[in-house]
């Protein structure tokens, strides 16, 4: 059986073919280029020209076939481009789950085709898994700290019925100890930064240099549509955002919302940060079709946060409404809200709206 990885130069993608190879299967090694590494930081993005050379001595270890693929004019239109688009609208975008749907599973999955491939694989720390009825299941990876299912929560069946994840089940620790036990010099090479096209992990230092005249200064209101001051541009705040309001007021205060029409930031006290009712639009189910009614699972409105449980709603349109049982911190419009069934990841949708707390102090 052929297996296609997609390889960064990473040691996760670097373990996993080592382990399809392992294993058995004719593995080919893929990189796909997305963009051209910047002169600053040329060795930072997972990405870029220096992980193409990364990949390709792992390659070169494992006595793999090895190709890259550029795909830079795909990613310009369909993950940056996007980028921006949401930010001038006053959302906060996830441009990883952007690129895992429309450029991993979807152009790298077709593209490799050529190469006769049965399966394509990733190095994300996830776990699928078929069941006796052919129905294909994502659960969270096995190290909790690692787990990148969040990621993942847009997979189709189709999708999954030809996708590997061999490092699944294994704890990032255990993956070190592995690429060193197959001699991958990646064994040793640091973790990914969280966007691998921003070099120093500050969005706002990008879009600063990459579209300047998207910051245009605008009025700073409180909840209750009093003029506080004045900001530097709504691309450069998200929701629960505190530094950079350039305001004393004698207690903290926090951005609550972002009103692109007027051009405005809005801010309050810390409480009004919270919210328990999310709702969400491009929804997507795991094992198909959306469940018949209401149910209750675990739900997640930031990769990083904790999560609660709450009542999802399937709603027409391919949207969601997701009643948490306690507030949850900083629900953000453009970011994902992923619900799970215990360690199954059972859909998730992009918040469109979020429902606030009356004003407080």
């Amino acid at each position: 059986m052929r297996a296609v990885v997609a390889l960064s130069g990473g040691v996760d993608s670097s373990v996993a073919a080592a382990l399809l190879k392992e294993q058995g299967y004719e593995v080919i090694g893929v990189t796909m280029r997305l963009f051209d590494d910047p002169a600053t930081h040329p060795h930072t993005t997972c990405c870029g020209g220096a992980a193409m050379e990364s990949a390709r001595r792992v390659a070169g270890v494992l006595g793999i076939p090895f190709y890259t693929i550029d795909l830079r004019a795909e990613f310009q239109k369909l993950v940056i481009d996007y980028l921006v688009s949401e930010y001038r609208l006053g959302r906060t975008p996830n441009p990883c789950i952007q690129c895992n749907t429309l450029i991993k599973f979807n152009l790298f999955h077709q593209k490799v085709k050529a190469l006769n491939a049965d399966f394509i694989a990733t190095g994300h720390h996830a776990r699928i898994k078929r069941d006796e009825e052919g129905v294909w299941h994502l659960y969270r990876g096995a190290d909790p700290k690692k787990d990148q299912s969040y990621f993942l929560y847009t997979l189709k069946q189709t999708v999954m019925a030809e996708l590997l994840l061999p490092i699944g089940e294994f704890t990032k620790a255990q993956v070190r100890e592995l690429a060193h036990r197959f001699c991958l010099p990646s064994a040793t090479k640091p973790e990914s930064q969280e966007l691998c096209f921003i070099t120093d992990d500050n969005y706002v230092h990008f879009l600063k240099r990459y579209r300047p005249e998207l910051f245009h200064p605008g009025p700073l209101y409180d909840r209750h549509g009093n003029l506080l001051g004045e900001h530097d541009g709504i691309v450069g705040f998200t929701i629960g955002q505190r530094k950079g309001l350039k305001i004393a007021l004698g207690e903290r205060r926090y951005v609550t919302a972002i009103d692109p029409e007027r051009n405005a930031i809005i801010i309050g006290a810390e409480q009004d940060v919270y919210a328990r009712v999310v709702e969400g639009d491009r929804a997507n189910w795991i094992k198909g079709p959306p469940p018949p009614g209401k149910v209750r699972l675990w739900a997640k409105v930031r990769y990083q946060g904790p999560g609660g449980w709450a009542e999802v709603e399937p709603l027409p349109g391919n949207r969601v409404r997701v009643t948490f049982e306690n507030p949850q911190w900083a629900p953000t419009p453009g970011q994902a809200v992923v619900f799970w069934d215990r360690d199954e990841v059972s859909g998730g949708a992009i918040i469109t709206g979020v429902q606030n707390p009356e004003p407080g102090n």
